[in-house]
């Protein structure tokens, strides 16, 4: 009887939502329409997140990056939006989302530090955590608010994610788990971006005088960070896989090497070739080295776009604010425009994300350094940089620790491109705004972190006894070995 009076009650609900949905679609109203299947999808991932919550944050790294196909508010990066950006943006779905997981983790990680007395912490632990906190901090202070308590809150979800994973890889079983959930992420996006491309639609904008590959994301820049990170850590990794799952990941990375290309991102472009150096001169390849001189040499010939992209560097015209041209140049200026707003408040800044509602052109600040300084002060900066410090060294610690001919090298060696290539961008750009591309960086971070310690198999020949490796047993072999 009582399961009979459930399903009536979900079919009636059915019939509601349905009936809702398609009045709001014939209204034009597309952030009402969203709003049933939005709640079905949080009912189902809270009921995840509450009673598995390891597998519940794998499977937001897994989706993260299509969940901006439902963006409601439109692409902000870069550009302010009206007045009521921060009141529309709270509607996104990556809001939302974003949201429930702070919730769900901030109860998970409070159960966990009752259950074991406290958590699990490095130093880069505190100095993200110090970061998260002076955002909130200087999003309280700010002029807009709501605007910029939502940017603090979308920073602190990386923060938390870090945190989060960082505890579930007490169980070294979970850093292949966290691996797969990443790279399943970027099948996804690669079998999204490659299908609409067949069809004649891919998902793609248009910048200028430039068509530009977007992904799944709301702009082509976000989708080029993304595959710029998850790029570095698959050539890291890529000999150390073995198998079909060797195979997929090469397959995955010669397509996210020509998405990248054409996503036309100048910066992660750039950021991939410094992060692809790193990790040759780690692993000592001189083979990645010529085929990285090699790929640009063909990435120039076969796309253009590409080359005329980069020769706007040497134009004389500074193009303020436009979407091609020098933009460099127009950076430098902007860049000397806006350090003075940090003035007003130079302790704790003018808030997260405010630049762009202080200045005429109204941009964001291209430039993660200058804005930590006039967005969240002195205080904010310090957090900042200790964090960038962190990293590489945490980078540097883990490669000095992962055995040579292991997984947890390729692990290192990928984790210290990806931070390198982070800290180098970062005087350029917006990453701080690419909240969804950070996760993976973090993750990177976490896995690294726990790499030396897990059982892997080297490639020294075995003469005495065989070695087990305790990871295969539970079927994630193909991450567990290497190449000969």
């Amino acid at each position: 009887m009582t399961s009979r009076l459930l399903t009536g009650a979900m079919a009636v609900a059915s019939a509601v939502a349905a009936g809702f949905t398609a009045w709001a679609l014939g209204e034009g109203a597309l952030g009402l329409a969203v709003l049933p299947v939005a709640a079905a999808l949080g009912l189902v991932v809270g009921a995840l997140a509450l009673t598995r919550f390891g597998a519940y944050a794998l499977l937001m790294l897994a989706v993260r990056p299509m969940v901006d196909l439902f963006k409601l508010s439109g692409p902000t990066a870069g550009k302010a939006g009206v007045d009521a950006e921060g009141v529309s943006r709270t509607l996104d779905p990556s809001t939302i989302l974003g949201v429930l997981f702070l919730i769900a983790a901030g109860l998970w990680l409070a159960a966990r530090a009752r259950e074991h007395g406290r958590l699990r912490t490095t130093p880069l632990t505190v100095a993200l955590l110090m970061v998260g906190a002076t955002a909130l901090v200087s999003a309280l202070g700010a002029d807009k608010v709501p605007n910029s308590l939502l940017e603090a809150l979308r920073i602190l979800t990386v923060v938390v994610m870090f945190v989060v994973l960082e505890q579930l890889l007490g169980d070294h079983r979970y850093a292949r788990r966290i691996l797969l959930a990443v790279y399943g992420s970027l099948a996804i996006v690669v079998a999204y971006t490659v299908i609409l491309s067949l069809t004649g639609n891919p998902p793609a904008e248009v910048k200028g005088s430039f068509v530009r590959i977007s992904g799944p994301f709301a702009q082509s820049t976000t989708f080029g960070r993304y595959l710029m990170f998850l790029l570095i850590f698959g050539f890291g990794i890529f000999r150390y896989v073995h198998g079909r799952l060797r195979v997929a990941l090469g397959v995955l990375l010669g397509l996210s090497f020509v998405f990248l290309l054409l996503t036309n991102t100048r910066s992660a472009i750039l950021g991939l070739a410094i992060g692809l150096i790193v990790v040759a001169l780690v692993q000592r390849s001189a083979r990645m080295l010529l085929a990285l001189g090699l790929a640009a040499v063909l990435g120039v010939a076969l796309l253009p776009a590409v080359g005329d992209r980069f020769a706007q560097l040497a134009e004389a015209r500074q193009v303020g604010g436009a979407p091609t041209g020098n933009t460099l140049a127009w950076r430098l200026g902007y860049w000397s425009e806006i350090v003075s707003l940090a003035n007003r408040n130079p302790v704790t800044g003018i808030g997260p994300n405010m630049t762009q509602f202080q200045t005429d052109e109204a941009k964001k600040p291209h430039n993660d350094f200058l804005r930590a300084y006039v967005e969240t002060g002195v205080v904010g900066l310090l957090a900042y940089l200790a964090m960038m410090v962190l990293l590489l060294l945490a980078g540097l610690r883990a490669l000095r620790r992962a055995p040579p001919g292991t997984l947890a090298r390729g692990i290192a060696a990928g984790n210290l491109g990806c931070a390198v290539a982070f800290v180098a961008i970062s005087a350029v750009s917006n990453v701080l705004s690419s909240v969804a591309t950070l996760w993976y960086l973090v993750a990177f971070a976490a896995v690294a972190g726990a790499a030396p310690a897990l059982e892997v198999v080297t490639t020294e020949p075995v003469t005495s006894r065989p070695v087990t490796n305790k990871v295969e047993e539970h079927g994630d072999s193909g991450l567990s070995r290497h190449s000969a």
